[in-house]
């Protein structure tokens, strides 16, 4: 299972992601996130964007990552449903590649616009061979 989405909020939507590896389980958070907005499996990899960030904490790495994404889809139209992330887990380093496309409502099934990304109850942690998060988007 790469996530799944959560009934703890009214006014937001959450979802948790899983992963072997911190790379799969920001690469599946960021699939759960744009399969808020639009149908992924429609998305066709197209468009290459990369993305580096360097932060903190692993919590920030998460934030910065899914609400730097949402500036591509809010900015240049585009919705991604592939991803090749790369996490430094020592310094909180991330290099990913992001693969989509522009949106067309005629081609593309949009659903709920998402604004940004919360630290509101925002969770990563490791258990014996697998990594979880929790996030909460504001819509």
């Amino acid at each position: 299972m790469k996530f799944k989405f959560l009934d703890i909020t009214t006014a937001d939507i959450a979802f948790e992601s899983y992963g072997k590896s911190l790379d799969q389980l920001f690469s599946n958070a960021a699939l759960a996130m744009f399969e808020v907005m639009v149908n992924t499996k429609q998305i066709k990899p197209k468009i290459e964007k990369k993305v580096e960030l360097k932060t903190k904490d692993i919590l920030s790495l998460l934030f910065e990552w899914l609400n730097g994404l949402l500036l591509y889809y809010g900015s240049e139209n585009l919705a991604f449903s592939k991803f090749e992330v790369k996490i430094n887990e020592k310094k909180f380093e991330l290099k990913a590649r992001c693969f989509g496309e522009e949106i067309y409502p005629e081609k593309h099934e949009t659903r709920t616009e998402v604004k940004s990304c919360t630290y509101h109850r925002m969770e990563v942690k490791k258990t014996d061979n697998q990594w979880t998060a929790q996030v909460i988007l504001d819509i």
